[in-house]
């Protein structure tokens, strides 16, 4: 099934970076800001990405993401499509197999975010 909202790239990650604490966001910072929190509202995608940045050279294939977890691959593959989608990871084909990476620029989007003095 197919999103009806386009990847979050990382040049939209600048609309987020004053604070929300600092007055009204935009509609486009906080539609971004939302869809990225959102994604981070799961267990199982909060563990993901730590499992990611905690693997070797801060990548991992998806043949080696279903066993933390207990999940299936197509599961774990869904779970991995939002994260990607909100940007706050990449995904790279290689041959059979997608390996990820965390968007470290996104993490500190939203950390600036929430921050009171901003990016």
């Amino acid at each position: 099934m197919p999103s009806s909202l386009p990847v979050i790239q990382p040049d939209d990650l600048a609309a987020c970076c004053s604070p929300v604490t600092g007055g009204l966001v935009s509609d486009e910072a906080a539609e971004t800001l939302a869809r990225m929190f959102k994604a981070l509202g799961d267990p199982t995608r909060v563990k993901l990405l730590s499992l990611i940045a905690a693997a070797p050279e801060g990548e991992a294939c998806i043949c080696d993401m279903t066993e933390p977890v207990g999940l299936s691959q197509p599961t774990v593959s869904h779970h991995m499509k939002l994260l990607v989608d909100a940007g706050l990871a990449t995904r790279e084909q290689r041959g059979r197999w997608a390996y990820y990476r965390v968007a470290p620029e996104a993490l500190r989007s939203l950390a600036g975010a929430l921050a009171p003095t901003g990016c």
